[in-house]
C-alpha cells in the first residue's frame, strides 16, 4: 500500500490518453504476463476458448479477455498495464510474473478491490524462492496465491536427512535467489552438517577451466571429493550443461550422488539429465495426481479439458510448464465463480475504474467476488485448486525419483518416495553403499617395472611371473581384505603412458583407456592429464622430485697426518722449537747449573735442542735444569706443547674419518644454479612433464624450474634425457651425471648400492602422490580408496614402507661424502704419510750410523804420541770432576789441585787394596763419577800416576761436617772412594807389581776416580 500513491502519480499522464473500453460481455478478465512467457498467453487463451464452448458453466455468457506483457523486473510498467486493464472494466486480474512486480500489483489490487490471482513465475525455469515483500493473510488483501508456497527447503532437508549426508555442496545458478534456502542452511547447520555453497556462472565451460587453471592438484582432489555429494538448485537447462561439463572434465565419478531439486522438471528434462549423468542421481519435482481411469483424465466434473493439454502422450502436454497448468485452472476457477454469481443473482456490474482520478472509489463488488472465489474450488490440470482463509493454495505434491549407481547411460528411473505438507515423506530412501565383498572378482592388473614398487621375483619358464615390491604389497593387502584375485602383466611398451598427437594414450594409461586392464599399478603419480582419462584411488604414498648424485670419493694423500695444521702453522711450530732450544741454552750458559753426580749429560746447544724437542713430543729429556729461569721457560713450553698436541690429536681424528667436499650439491636449487654437472630425466615421463609445465609457466615464482628445464631441454632433450630410469642410474654411477627422478625410487637405489656411492637430494615437501589407476567410472575406486585410508590410519602402510626403505641401512644416502653410517676401520692410505716419515727416519739413521762407524775406525787407527802417554793434565781433570759435583745433604768440598788419579785395580784379587779401601772410604757426602778406559791405556796411565804419586799428594783442610757414625759410599763399578777427611793427611801410593794384575780376567775393566 505504501507504493501505491507514488505509482498512481507516475502513471497519470499515460492514463489520460486512454478512454474506457467496455466489452460486449459482462465477464471481462484481465491478464498480465511476463514478456518471456508467451506460452502462458497461449494456454490462457486456450482455456478461455474451451470455457466459452461449454454452455453448462456460463450458459449464454462469454468471457472476454485483455492481455498485456510486461518486463518482470519493471514494477512501474506492470502497474501501468494494470491501470489500463482496470479502466477497461475487469472483474479479476490474472498475473504470471515474478515477485518484484507482484508486490506492486498486489498494492494496486488492494486499493481498487479487484481480485488478483497471482501465479508466481521463476525466471528462466530456476527454482522458486518465496516473495519476501508479499504478506498474505491480511483482511484487506485482494491477492490470491494460485501456486502453493515454496516447500523446497522442507523437501530437500528431509531427503538429505534420509540419506544421512554429513558433507555436501550446494550449487545454484545466477538467476536463483539464494535467500530462498536460508531456512534449509540453518537446519543443516543445527544438525552438524558440513555444507558448501558455490554459484554456477552462466559460462560453465569458462568456470571449470578457471578452476583447473587456478587450483593446485591437492585442491582439485579435495574439490573432487566434495563433489561426490551435491545438491543442485538450478534450472533443468543449466543443470544439464553443468553435469555435462563436470562429467567430461572427470570431476565426478560413478560413485557420486547428486540431487537436483526443481518444481519445473519435465519428463523430457528428466530423461536428458539421466543420460548425461553418471553415478547416482536423485530428482525432486512437483507432481500432479492423475485420475486412475485414463478415460477420465480430460474430464473435470462438467468441463472437458482440451486433449492436447491433458493427454500425457501429447507433445504439447509433455512440454507444459507448471505456470501453464495453473493458468488454465485459474480461468476454470473464475468461470465457475462467475457461474455461481449469476445463479445467485448477486452480480455487481463492473463500472469503469480510474487509478488516478481523485476521489475514485474502488469496486463495490470486489469483496463479494473475492469471497466467492475463495469458497470455490476446481479440479483441473493441477489436480485440486482451492484457497485457504489466508489466500494460499495448500495443495502441492512432490515426487522423488532416482537412479542406481553406475556408469551406463540411460539407466532406469524409478519413483522412490513422495512428499506433501500434510503427510511429509512417504517412502524410504537409502543411499546404497558399495559392498566391501569382492570375492569371486578377478582383476586384470597392468604394471611397469620400477624398483622398488614392482619387481620380478620369480621367472620360471612355462610359469607365470611372480612380482614383488611396495606396490605389490599394497595390492596384496587390498586383496586379502576385499577378497578379490588378480592377474598381472607388464605394459607392452614398458611406459607409463602419454597422450599421443592423435589424442590416444599409450603405455599403462592406454591399457586402461582401451579397457584392456582393470587396474594400473606401479610408481604411478597422479597428474591432471592422467586423471582426465582414468580414475585414481586415494594416494598411498607421497611423491616428490629428487636427484641422484654420486658421492665424492675419499682421497687421502700420503701426508694426511699433516692435514690438521696448515703449512704456515707447521713452520711456526718448527721455528718455535729452535727458538726455545736456543733460549734454554743461553739461560744455562749465563747461569750454569750444577749437575748431579752420575749424570752423563751436559748443557750444550745440541742437548738443549734435543731436550726441547723431546718435551714437545711428550717423551721427556735427559738434561736436568735447576735454575729458576730455565724452569719457568720450560713450564710455559710444556703448557704450549700440551695445547698444540691436544689440538693436533683432535683434528687428526676428524681428518682421518671425514672427507671435506667443496661446492657439493645439497638441493635442487644448487643443481639448477650450476652448469658443470649435466643432469636429465626420463623422456616423456611424469617428472619430465612436471618440469616442463613449471619451467614454461610464466607465473611460476621460483626460477629454479625454468633453469632446470633449459638444461634438460638443451638440444631438444636428446642430450640429457634417457629412455628409462635404469639407464640414468648407470650413467650416474659410471660417469659425471645427475639423474632427476622420483625421490622414493632414488632413495631405494642409494640404500641398496653395494658401494654406498650414491646420495640423493629432494625438493622437500611432496607435491603429488602415488595412486592406483582404474578405468574411468570403475566401481572399485571408492572401496579401494577407503581401504587405503584404513591402512594408513592403523599404521600398516608405514610397516610396508619400512620393508623397502629401512631406517637402519648401512648407507647414508643423505650425505655427499663417501661414508657409511656404521664405523669403518682406517685403511693404509690414512697412515701412508706416517710410514713414509718412519721409513725416511730409518734410512737417515742408517746413513748416519755408517758415517759414524767409518769416522770412529778412522780415528781409532791413529797411533798416540809419546807426550800424551807421559802425563795427564791434573788441572783439567780437577775442573771436570768439580763440574759434576752438586749439593747433597750438606755442602761438599772441592778437591784441590793436588787431586789424585788412582790406577785401576782389580779389587777382587788384591786383599791389601781392599783393606786400604775400607780405611779411606769412611766418608760422607761424596758423589762418584766413574770412567772406563780401554785396556791399552791402562799401562800408560799407570806409569804417569806412579811418577806423580812418588812425591806425595796432600788434601787441603776439610772440616768434618758429619753428625756422627760411619758413612760409606761404594762406586757402582767397584772402584775406590774418595771422601773429605778431618785434617790434612797424605794418601800413600802403593805401587802394585805389574805381574799381579790379571787383565785376562776382565780386559775391558778399568776405573778412574
Amino acid at each position: 500500500m505504501e507504493v501505491f500513491p507514488a505509482l498512481m502519480f507516475l502513471v497519470t499522464l499515460w492514463s489520460l490518453k486512454w478512454e474506457p473500453v467496455l466489452p460486449d460481455s459482462i465477464i471481462h478478465i484481465g491478464a498480465i504476463f511476463d514478456e518471456s512467457a508467451k506460452k502462458d498467453d497461449e494456454v490462457f487463451r486456450m482455456a478461455v476458448a474451451d470455457l466459452n464452448l461449454n454452455n453448462e458453466i456460463l450458459e449464454t455468457e462469454k468471457i472476454t479477455i485483455s492481455v498485456e506483457f510486461v518486463d518482470g523486473n519493471n514494477p512501474f510498467q506492470a502497474v501501468q498495464e494494470a491501470c489500463e486493464l482496470m479502466n477497461r472494466g475487469i472483474l479479476a486480474l490474472v498475473s504470471s510474473i515474478g515477485c518484484m512486480s507482484a508486490s506492486s500489483l498486489q498494492s494496486l489490487a488492494d486499493a481498487m478491490h479487484i481480485p488478483h490471482l497471482f501465479i508466481q513465475r521463476a525466471p528462466v525455469g530456476t527454482p522458486r524462492s518465496g516473495c519476501p515483500p508479499t504478506t498474505p493473510g491480511q483482511p484487506d488483501d485482494y491477492t490470491l496465491f494460485v501456486r502453493p508456497p515454496v516447500y523446497l527447503n522442507d523437501v530437500i532437508f528431509h531427503v538429505v536427512m534420509e540419506y544421512a549426508w554429513q558433507k555436501f555442496i550446494v550449487f545454484y545458478d545466477t538467476d536463483y535467489d539464494i535467500r530462498g534456502i536460508e531456512d534449509f542452511l540453518d537446519k543443516s547447520s543445527q544438525q552438524g552438517m558440513d555444507v558448501s555453497l558455490q554459484k554456477v556462472e552462466s559460462n560453465i565451460n569458462m568456470m571449470i577451466t578457471g578452476m583447473f587453471r587456478t587450483m593446485r592438484v591437492e585442491e582439485l582432489h579435495r574439490y573432487r571429493d566434495t563433489l561426490r555429494r551435491a545438491v543442485l538448485f538450478m534450472s533443468p537447462t543449466s543443470a544439464k550443461a553443468f553435469i555435462t561439463e563436470v562429467v567430461e572434465t572427470n570431476l565426478v565419478a560413478f560413485d557420486c550422488h547428486w540431487v537436483i531439486i526443481n518444481e519445473e522438471i519435465s519428463d523430457l528434462d528428466l530423461h536428458e539429465l539421466v543420460m548425461k549423468s553418471i553415478g547416482r542421481l536423485t530428482l525432486i519435482r512437483q507432481t500432479f495426481p492423475l485420475p486412475q481411469n485414463s478415460s477420465q483424465r480430460c474430464v473435470r466434473n462438467n468441463h472437458r479439458i482440451n486433449n492436447s493439454l491433458c493427454d500425457p502422450k501429447d507433445s504439447k502436454a509433455q512440454t507444459l510448464e507448471i505456470t501453464n497448468r495453473y493458468i488454465y485452472d485459474t480461468v476454470l476457477l473464475l468461470a465457475n465463480t462467475f457461474h455461481r454469481k449469476l445463479e445467485d443473482r448477486k452480480w455487481h456490474s463492473m463500472a469503469s475504474l480510474s487509478c488516478i482520478r481523485k476521489g475514485s472509489k474502488p469496486w463495490q463488488g470486489g469483496r463479494s467476488m473475492l469471497e466467492t472465489i475463495k469458497k470455490g474450488g476446481v479440479s483441473g490440470l493441477t489436480s485440486l485448486l482451492e484457497f485457504t482463509e489466508n489466500g494460499t493454495n495448500p495443495n502441492i505434491f512432490f515426487e522423488i525419483l532416482g537412479t542406481n549407481y553406475g556408469e551406463d547411460r540411460g539407466r532406469g528411473v524409478s519413483r522412490l518416495a513422495t512428499w506433501d505438507p500434510i503427510h511429509g515423506l512417504n517412502g524410504t530412501l537409502s543411499d546404497r553403499r558399495l559392498e566391501n565383498n569382492m570375492r569371486g572378482v578377478i582383476l586384470r592388473v597392468v604394471t611397469v617395472l620400477e624398483e622398488p614398487f614392482v619387481m620380478v621375483s620369480e621367472n620360471v619358464l612355462g610359469k607365470p611371473k611372480k612380482y614383488q615390491g611396495f606396490s605389490i604389497d599394497v595390492l596384496d593387502a587390498l586383496s586379502n581384505y576385499l577378497g578379490f584375485k588378480y592377474e598381472i602383466y607388464v605394459a607392452p611398451d614398458h611406459k607409463y603412458g602419454i597422450q599421443q598427437a592423435d589424442g590416444t594414450w599409450n603405455g599403462l594409461i592406454g591399457e586402461l583407456v582401451f579397457k584392456r586392464a582393470d587396474v594400473g599399478l606401479s610408481a604411478l603419480t597422479i597428474t591432471p592429464e592422467r586423471e582426465s582419462v582414468v580414475d585414481f584411488t586415494a594416494r598411498y604414498m607421497d611423491h616428490s622430485v629428487g636427484v641422484l648424485l654420486k658421492k665424492a670419493e675419499r682421497t687421502m694423500d700420503m701426508f694426511a697426518c699433516l692435514a690438521p695444521f696448515d703449512l704456515s702453522l707447521w713452520a711456526c711450530i718448527a721455528g718455535t722449537v729452535l727458538l726455545v732450544g736456543t733460549l734454554v741454552y743461553l739461560l744455562n750458559w749465563l747461569n750454569p747449573p750444577r749437575l748431579p753426580m752420575g749424570s752423563v749429560s751436559s748443557t750444550t746447544l745440541y742437548n738443549s735442542m734435543w731436550f726441547v724437542y723431546g718435551s714437545f713430543v711428550q717423551q721427556g729429556g735427559e738434561v736436568p735444569y735447576t735454575t729458576l729461569a730455565t724452569r719457568m721457560m720450560m713450564g710455559v713450553w710444556w703448557l704450549f706443547a700440551l695445547v698444540v698436541i691436544s689440538s693436533y690429536t683432535a683434528n687428526l681424528a676428524a681428518f682421518l674419518t671425514i672427507s671435506r667436499i667443496e661446492n657439493s650439491i645439497q638441493s635442487l636449487q644448487d643443481l639448477s644454479k650450476q652448469t658443470d654437472l649435466p643432469y636429465g630425466t626420463v623422456l616423456d615421463s611424469a617428472v619430465y612433464d612436471q618440469l616442463r609445465s613449471k619451467g614454461r609457466n610464466p607465473f611460476e615464482r621460483d626460477p629454479m624450474y625454468a633453469q632446470m628445464w633449459r638444461m634438460i631441454n638443451r638440444t631438444g632433450g636428446a642430450e640429457n634425457n634417457l629412455e628409462d630410469s635404469k639407464e640414468g642410474v648407470r650413467k650416474v654411477k659410471y660417469g659425471r651425471f645427475a639423474f632427476v627422478w622420483d625421490a622414493a625410487v632414488l632413495e631405494y637405489v642409494a640404500v641398496n648400492d653395494e658401494d654406498c656411492s650414491f646420495y640423493t637430494v629432494s625438493s622437500g615437501s611432496p607435491d603429488r602422490g602415488y595412486g592406483i589407476a582404474m578405468q574411468h567410472g570403475s566401481p572399485y575406486r571408492d572401496i579401494f580408496s577407503q581401504r587405503i585410508l584404513e591402512l594408513q590410519q592403523n599404521g600398516d602402510m608405514d610397516i610396508l614402507r619400512l620393508k623397502w626403505w629401512p631406517q637402519d641401512s648401512p648407507c647414508d644416502f643423505y650425505s655427499p661424502a663417501g661414508t657409511r653410517r656404521s664405523a669403518s676401520a682406517l685403511d693404509i692410505r690414512s697412515f701412508a704419510g706416517v710410514f713414509f716419515v718412519l721409513a725416511a727416519g730409518v734410512v737417515l739413521a742408517c746413513l748416519i750410523a755408517t758415517i759414524e762407524t767409518w769416522w770412529t775406525r778412522r780415528k781409532g787407527s791413529r797411533v798416540p804420541s809419546k807426550e800424551d802417554d807421559k802425563e795427564i793434565d791434573l788441572e783439567h781433570l780437577h775442573r771436570r770432576v768439580n763440574s759434576l759435583c752438586t749439593e747433597d745433604e750438606s755442602p761438599h768440598k772441592q778437591f784441590s789441585a793436588s787431586s789424585v788419579d788412582l790406577t785401576p785395580l782389580d779389587m777382587d784379587s788384591l786383599p791389601a787394596a781392599r783393606q786400604a779401601l775400607e780405611q779411606i772410604s769412611d766418608f760422607r757426602n761424596t758423589h762418584i763419577t766413574t770412567t772406563t778406559f780401554i785396556p791399552e791405556q791402562i799401562q800408560t796411565l799407570s806409569r804417569s800416576l806412579s811418577a806423580k804419586a812418588a812425591g806425595g799428594f796432600a788434601f787441603g783442610a776439610m772440616p768434618d761436617q758429619r753428625t756422627g757414625g760411619p758413612f760409606r759410599h761404594r762406586a757402582p763399578n767397584g772402584g775406590f772412594f774418595r771422601s773429605p777427611v778431618k785434617g790434612m793427611s797424605s794418601i800413600p801410593y802403593q805401587p802394585t807389581p805389574a805381574p799381579s794384575f790379571s787383565y785376562g780376567n776382565d780386559p775391558d775393566r778399568g776405573t778412574s776416580i
